[in-house]
């Protein structure tokens, strides 16, 4: 059995991660799948999907490290007028971040629930906002 949900965020800043948590519990209890596994993928090349741990001091830090391996620059090829955009692309670290933090995770489902560690969150990422942003929540397994 295979249960597929688009869900949906309305980012608010131009870095900010999202604890979706939550969101995925609910699409699998609504899934019946007993035993499976839970796949969340961002359908977004500025964002990403990040397993952590839920601390705000942590989310900052991150953020942090992220602006520091990606920093906000001019001369980035991809910052120039773009033909094919008939625009300036701009979003550069945006690209780089989502890369760092990957565009999707897995996670294992047992009797309707979905298994993390004790302190483990599952954070949707944006990297290029404020943006509406769509992500994909599948679940398989057996009913």
């Amino acid at each position: 059995m295979i249960t597929l949900k688009t869900l949906q965020i309305n980012t608010t800043r131009k870095n900010v991660l999202y604890k979706i948590t939550d969101m995925v519990r609910d699409v699998i209890e609504e899934s019946n799948i007993k035993i499976g596994f839970v796949l969340i993928i961002t359908a977004h090349c500025t964002t990403g999907i990040m397993l952590n741990e839920s601390l705000p001091c942590l989310e900052t830090d991150l953020l942090d490290i992220l602006d520091t391996l990606a920093p906000e620059r001019d001369d980035y090829l991809h910052a120039r007028y773009l033909h094919s955009y008939g625009a300036c692309g701009g979003n550069t670290t945006g690209h780089a971040k989502g890369l760092l933090t990957g565009n999707h995770n897995v996670f294992p489902v047992e009797n309707r629930k979905l298994l993390l560690g004790a302190a483990q969150d599952i954070y949707f990422c944006e990297y290029d906002g404020p943006q509406i942003r769509n992500f994909y929540v599948e679940v398989v397994g057996e009913a």
